[in-house]
Order: C-alpha cells, then sequence, then structure tokens
C-alpha cells in the first residue's frame, strides 16, 4: 500500500479507490480509510459490504455492553440499509445469572449476600440484549436487498433455574415496550424483503412470535430455501398455512416436538420442492411443557423420505432420557449427524445398539457428551463396547466426539483401525480414556504415548486426546446453531 502514502493517493477517483479496497480484507480497508477523507468516503460504498459477519457480546455489569452496543449501532446505521448477508451472534454477558422473582420484597428477603449484586448484572445484561436487538432490527427494517439474515442470541446464560420468558422482561426498565417495538421491526423487515434466501431466528427471546411468518411478503415466501426458528422457551413459531406459502423450502430447523405429524405430511407434498436437510432440537428440560405426543410418525417418515429421496437430518438431543431417544428415532429417518448432550441424564448400551442398527448407512456425526464428573461405563454389560459396534457398523463415520463417559484406551485403538483415515474427526477428551491396568504387563512405557501412537497410525495422521474438555464442552445451543447453519449450507 505504497500508494496511500502520498499525493497520489488523494487524486485517485473514486470508482478506482473501491476496486482497491476489493482487494483488501475488513481489517486492511480499515487502515486504508485513515489517508483521508475520501477515501473514508469510498470505505462504506455498498459492493464492498456484501456480507457482515459479527459476534456481539457485552457484560452490563462493567459497561462494556453500552460500549458493544455503541460500535453495533455504527454499524447498522452505515451498512444496515443495503447489506445482503448478515450474520450476528449476540451473548450478552458472561456467566449464569438468575432473573429476579416476580415478588421484589420475596427476593431481598431470599437473596444471599451479594444476590442484588447479581440481580443488577442480570437487568443489565438483558437491557443490552433488548438495546441491541432493537438496534439491528432498526437497521435492517427497510432493507429489500436483504438475502441472508441468521440471528443467535444466547439467553441460555440470563437463566439458572426453569423457563425463561419474555414476562422476564418486565423486571427491566421499558422491556415491554422494547420487546413490542422489536416484534415490529422483525415484522417490518419481513413485509419488506423480497430476495430472502435464508432466514433463521435461533434463541432470541421474545423475538419470534407465532404471527411473526404471517407478515414475510409473498416475494420472499417464494425466495426462501431455508428457515431456521428456535425458542424453546415458546410454543410452535410455524403453522402450518404459512409454511404452505414457502413452496421452495429447501432446509429446515424447528424444535422436535414442533415436527408433527400434520407438518410432516405437508413436507412430503408432491407440490413443493423436495427437502433437502432437516434439524431438529430435542430439548428435554421442556418436554414437561411440550410433550412428544403428536410428532411424526414411523409412516410419516416414510412418506417425506418417498418424496424428498436426497433428505438428510441432524438431531440434537438436550438431556433427554434413552426412553424418550427410543421413542423419537424412528427406522425410517435419515438419520446423518446425531448430537447427544446431558448433564444428569445417561444413554444407554441399547440405545447405542438401536442407533447403530438403524442408521448404519447414514450416519456421518456422532457426539456424545456429558458434562458431569462421573465417567460410566457403556461396555460395561456387552460382550462388545457400543462404540466400537457403532464405528463397525456405520461405514459412513467420519466425525466422532466422546467425552463424560469412560473410552478404553484399547476400544480406541479399534475404532481408529475399523475406520481408519476416513474418520476425519476423532475427538476424546483426556479425562475420559480408561486404561486397563493389565496393559502395563505387554506394554513399556507411557500408555498414552502407546495409545497416540496406535491411533495416529490408524488415522494415517497425529493423534492426541484433547487435553482441555472446555474446547468439547460448548455451550448447546450455540453449537447446534452453527452447526446446522453449515450443515444446510450451499443446500
Amino acid at each position: 500500500m505504497a500508494l496511500c502514502g502520498g499525493v497520489g493517493a488523494m487524486a485517485l477517483p473514486s470508482e478506482l479507490i473501491v476496486h482497491i479496497f476489493s482487494f483488501l480484507s475488513d481489517r486492511d480497508k480499515l487502515r486504508a480509510s485513515a489517508v483521508c477523507s475520501r477515501w473514508r468516503e469510498c470505505l462504506f460504498y455498498p459492493a464492498l459490504w456484501t456480507e457482515l459477519k459479527l459476534r456481539i457480546g457485552g457484560d452490563g455489569c462493567n459497561g462494556s455492553g453500552s460500549d458493544e452496543t455503541a460500535k453495533l449501532e455504527f454499524l447498522m446505521r452505515k451498512f444496515g440499509s443495503f447489506v445482503r448477508e448478515l450474520q450476528l451472534e449476540l451473548a450478552p454477558v458472561e456467566g449464569n445469572l438468575s432473573p429476579l422473582s416476580n415478588d421484589p420484597t420475596a427476593a431481598r428477603m431470599e437473596q444471599p449476600p451479594g444476590g442484588q449484586e447479581a440481580h443488577q448484572r442480570w437487568r443489565d445484561a438483558m437491557a443490552t440484549y433488548l438495546d441491541q436487538v432493537l438496534c439491528v432490527f432498526t437497521g435492517i427494517r427497510n432493507n429489500r436487498n436483504l438475502q441472508k439474515l441468521s440471528l443467535y442470541g444466547d439467553t441460555f446464560i440470563l437463566q439458572q433455574d426453569g423457563q425463561l420468558d419474555t414476562s422476564s422482561l418486565q423486571q427491566v426498565q421499558q422491556g415491554d415496550k422494547k420487546i413490542n417495538e422489536v416484534q415490529q421491526l422483525f415484522m417490518e423487515l419481513l413485509s419488506n424483503s423480497r430476495q430472502l434466501r435464508w432466514l433463521s431466528c435461533s434463541f432470541m427471546l421474545g423475538v419470534v412470535t407465532p404471527c411473526s411468518l404471517s407478515c414475510l411478503s409473498n416475494p420472499a415466501a417464494e425466495t426462501l430455501q431455508h428457515l431456521s426458528l428456535l425458542d424453546h422457551q415458546l410454543g410452535p413459531l410455524v403453522s402450518l398455512s404459512e409454511l404452505d406459502r414457502l413452496s421452495n423450502l429447501r432446509s429446515l430447523a424447528l424444535d422436535f416436538c414442533d415436527f408433527t405429524s400434520e407438518l410432516c405430511g405437508l413436507l412430503a407434498s408432491p407440490r413443493r420442492a423436495p427437502l433437502h436437510r432437516l434439524s431438529l432440537l430435542l430439548n428435554g428440560a421442556a418436554l414437561e411443557f411440550k410433550p412428544l405426543k403428536g410428532t411424526a410418525t414411523e409412516d410419516d417418515w416414510k412418506a417425506l423420505v418417498r418424496v424428498s429421496a436426497n433428505l438428510r437430518v441432524y438431531v440434537m438431543a438436550l438431556e433427554v432420557d434413552s426412553s424418550d431417544l427410543l421413542c423419537v428415532l424412528k427406522p425410517s429417518l435419515p438419520l446423518e449427524r446425531l448430537h447427544l448432550d446431558s448433564w444428569t441424564t445417561l444413554v444407554t448400551d441399547g440405545a447405542l445398539e438401536l442407533i447403530s442398527q438403524q442408521y448404519n448407512k447414514t450416519l456421518t456425526d456422532f457426539l456424545l457428551l456429558r458434562d458431569a464428573p462421573d465417567l460410566p461405563d457403556l461396555g460395561v454389560n456387552c460382550n462388545e463396547d457400543p462404540l466400537v459396534l457403532l464405528a463397525w457398523r456405520c461405514k459412513k463415520l467420519a466425525v466422532l466426539v466422546v467425552h463424560g463417559y469412560i473410552m478404553w484406551s484399547h476400544n480406541l485403538v479399534a475404532i481408529s483401525r475399523l475406520r481408519g483415515s476416513s474418520l476425519r474427526v476423532l475427538t476424546v477428551s483426556e479425562e475420559s480414556l480408561g486404561f486397563d491396568p493389565e496393559q502395563s504387563i505387554y506394554v513399556q512405557g507411557d500408555p498414552v504415548l502407546y495409545l497416540m501412537k496406535q491411533v495416529s497410525q490408524s488415522l494415517g495422521r497425529d493423534w492426541q486426546p484433547c487435553m482441555d474438555s472446555t474446547a468439547v464442552l460448548s455451550e448447546p445451543t450455540q453449537h447446534f446453531h452453527r452447526d446446522l447453519c453449515a450443515f444446510s449450507a450451499g443446500v
């Protein structure tokens, strides 16, 4: 960028400056814009900012939340009206915070020392969340060229016990007014949209209502190919009549309990474009409020697969008992990715046996995670370890991640030999590894190093256990949001 240092840079025509900017990274664009006022003006040329990816995180208790909101306001003011693709993740606060009791007097009496400070942090965090969401939708409300909108709100960390719902917003100053404005702005955006191909709104507390999708313009209803509306705090967010309008939908993400027999039947209509990707979140904590009764049956899945022969399904089961898991995993469900994540519930060897038998031709990704101090042994009552059997039967298995269950070293070696280099990802946390005490008789030296050598030889690449469990245990809903986006990309 020697050009930026001389008078010649100031004399360049705007078209050439924009052309130079087009070859630079976002960070280098900002640096180059410091040359002079003309270069700063060219920085915000719409053609340079067709795509915007942001992750905003601010802790209201230390003032950073307002700083992040100010930055977001600037970006939305500059780009919101013309950006074609906007991906935004909102993480309002770090750490678990409990919402206030509906009875302020009771809350004061029940709180331990420091409790009021935590509640003030919760208020500030929720206020930050509302301000940031308002800022986003104010900036894009009139954008008719928007083609992709992907929003994720990390509202899980604003709760500790029970379900967090929109009534909690009443405890924030002007909370009711702000969330109503957010909902109106979101519906205004949908009514103004003309080219929307991708709409994903995951866990954005209070943003989507059952009436939101009815505001989607007819042109956008024709162009929309991916729809993801997830909020495990509410009832169904998509009605059959509104989904019927989206005849060219290729990818869909919903709460598993909302994937009813009627909805599955609608998607199986030959009048529609075939569905290629389906992502379903089964949240065990919500089953008390949203039972599985009425979800798609085996016959429903058969009918859907007949019309959508290339359909692949991704399921995340969060804190789900094996009995419920066995009920929803129908034989005709074309399962490609399965993520089982829990704190207290246990996956049984019977559930793994069912998975490996039913989905031996389709399963490519299997994640088995449990965040608890005790490490159960899945193969203690089996002749053969169920994970080894899964690796043997599932010929397409390319991703295997295990944490929170004992993974015996000899079984891990067997899995690596069965799948070899086709197993692109093999992640096992160090604390999950188990070693047979008798192994020291025939293994000289460090058993971990010996294991690493054996697995590396089988995979055809260097391998080692995951030393940091936090790299394995990401926040589940955030992981699901990112995974389903990758799963559906390019369809």
